[in-house]
């Protein structure tokens, strides 16, 4: 039973229709090893499909995760145009049901996949979306039908797709994730390259574990499988002979995603300019290679995730962003090719080119390591107002666990307040995304109302919880301005009015007349203009405050009740 790339030229991927009708051909052909169905819809309709080989016809979720069985996730066609992971995970499933040697080496472990993920953009298909890339003869398209890129909707979860993969990756809580991509990029000789979950973000000894165990035996293996793999080719500078670093996949793409979930996962680059199927082929090896050592592994694995999902209840401090180390490098055998700078036909620059008849191999840069660039203590709890409904639903689609709070009560909470906010310009997937803020925080008598929520942080979801709520995470809901209301003042004033006032509430607050002079001092130019020197004034005095105006809404609880 050929795979539609099989039976092609090996320049040309499935599309969705001829994907999903194999995979419910091959699940009709063989039910004790494939169960296929589908789980969702994305935002134009399209039916989103899910896989699960088991070696043993136990497909039910809750006798798997009872049993403690392990659980390999493949998630394929995030980016359609980027396909090999798609065709090569239709050919893994079908050897697996095809070949008896292969599924009994898959254990007690089930090998769980989506075969295209954003299918909306599968179905949007042409030849010219993916400027710089070789192959195949035609592919999908990156965005979805909202116009998203789904690699950046894990926390924010604007789209369907995004909604139904986080319930569906909480529920079946996979030890291991392999999420398939094409790179773009630098140049090199490498088909293949690896990012991988930062192993000091995922921290303790699951870090440790990925970093000085799993990896070296996938880079091995790569080798001997004739698919020389290297780190994703992040340099730091502009060409990779100046070095690399790990790449930071913050909870927005897939294998940061993971991390909050104590998941290990993997987001295999192969080469934009490598053939197709040069492409296919190291994919497919790499999904064999992953999915062998975590099978071989898995006792190990699984005890590393309990030892971190235990541990997160207890923590009193969180990492909330990191930075790269430079301090700290390593050095890599890297086969590259020369960069060569040239007078641009089209300016006045010099352009980068890679030159393919000058290969070079030598030992580069390698920086690996990550440090903790802002650091919370742990709250107790967190306390959400009833009124933001969706950072509520996202919290549930994740597990995190809550309760209503069933009356009133007054408690001591730590209030943060937003001092400054600097926004990216222009939109970034469809939200004003904050880029830098700065916080003051007090500690206030509150009341809570009944129905508010209350967000413990004696739980194994408490990564997830910390990293949304804290505002100055990487990809909290505040920086994808889920609270942009708060940033704006309710009412304002007629400047007419307002000089004579002004005037009397520099007399009655000499706070604010202390205020007003230091920035009357650092900004002379300012004092032209009568909307700046006015408000001003009006957003600092005490007699117009309003309590709410860049008032964060989310509570931090440090001591019980």
């Amino acid at each position: 039973m050929q795979t539609p790339y099989e039976l092609g030229n090996q320049n040309q991927t499935t599309t969705w229709e001829a994907c999903i009708r194999f995979y419910e051909a091959l699940a009709r052909r063989y039910p004790a090893v494939l169960q296929f169905s589908q789980i969702g819809i994305s935002d134009a309709g399209v039916p989103i499909h899910a896989g699960i080989v088991s070696a043993d016809g136990v497909f039910e979720r809750e006798k798997i995760r009872q049993a403690g069985r392990t659980v390999f996730f493949n998630n394929n066609g995030i980016h359609p145009g980027e396909p090999e992971g798609i065709d090569a995970c239709m050919a893994l499933v079908r050897d697996l049901c095809l070949e008896p040697e292969r599924l009994v080496a898959l254990g007690s472990a089930v090998y769980l996949f989506i075969p295209v993920y954003n299918v909306d953009g599968s179905c949007n298909r042409g030849d010219a979306s993916r400027v710089n890339q070789d192959g195949p003869e035609s592919f999908g398209f990156r965005g979805n039908s909202l116009h998203l890129d789904l690699n950046r909707d894990f926390i924010k979860c604007d789209s369907l797709n995004a909604q139904l993969f986080n319930r569906f990756f909480t529920a079946w809580d996979p030890d291991v994730m392999v999420d398939t991509h094409t790179s773009n990029g630098a140049d090199y000789s490498y088909t293949m390259t690896l990012i991988h979950t930062q192993a000091d973000k995922l921290g303790g000894g699951l870090g440790a574990f990925l970093r000085d165990s799993m990896l070296p035996v996938i880079y091995r293996g790569m080798e001997e499988r004739g698919w020389p793999t290297c780190p994703y080719v992040n340099p730091v500078q502009v060409s990779p002979d100046q070095g690399i670093a790990d790449f930071l996949e913050v909870p927005r793409f897939s294998t940061g995603y993971a991390a909050l979930n104590h998941t290990i996962g993997f987001m295999p680059e192969t080469h934009m300019l490598k053939p197709f199927r040069d492409r296919y082929e190291s994919m497919r090896a790499l999904l064999d290679v992953t999915l062998a050592f975590t099978v071989a592994n898995a006792p190990q694995i699984q005890a590393l995730r309990r030892q971190a999902r235990q541990a997160a209840g207890g923590r009193t401090h969180w990492p909330v962003r990191w930075k790269l180390d430079e301090t700290r490098r390593s050095r890599l055998r890297f086969k590259g090719y020369a960069a060569v700078h040239s007078p641009s036909l089209l300016g006045n620059y010099q352009r980068l080119a890679y030159d393919r008849e000058q290969p070079w191999e030598r030992e580069i840069d390698y920086f690996t390591h990550f440090a903790e660039e802002a650091v919370v203590r742990a709250p107790l709890a967190y306390v959400i107002p009833q009124a933001w409904r969706a950072v509520v639903e996202r919290l549930d689609w994740n597990g995190v666990r809550m309760e209503r709070l069933a009356a009133h009560r007054t408690v001591q909470a730590q209030v943060s307040r937003i001092q400054t906010v600097q926004s990216r310009p222009g939109a970034y997937e469809g939200h004003m995304f904050h880029d830098e803020i700065t916080l003051e925080t007090s500690l206030q008598a509150v009341e809570l109302q009944a129905g508010d929520w209350w967000v413990p942080l004696d739980q194994d979801k408490a990564r997830y919880a910390v990293e949304t709520l804290e505002p100055q995470a990487h990809d909290s809901f505040f920086r994808w301005g889920f609270f942009n209301s708060i940033l704006e003042k309710k009412e304002h004033f007629s400047d007419y009015v307002f000089e004579d006032m002004a005037l009397q509430l520099l007399k009655d607050e000499p706070e604010l007349r202390a205020r007003f002079e230091q920035w009357k001092a650092a900004n002379p130019q300012l004092l032209s203009d009568p909307k700046q020197v006015l408000g001003f004034i009006f957003e600092n005095c005490a007699r117009y405050a309003e309590p709410q105006w860049r008032r964060y809404p989310v509570l931090s609880i440090f001591e019980a009740p």
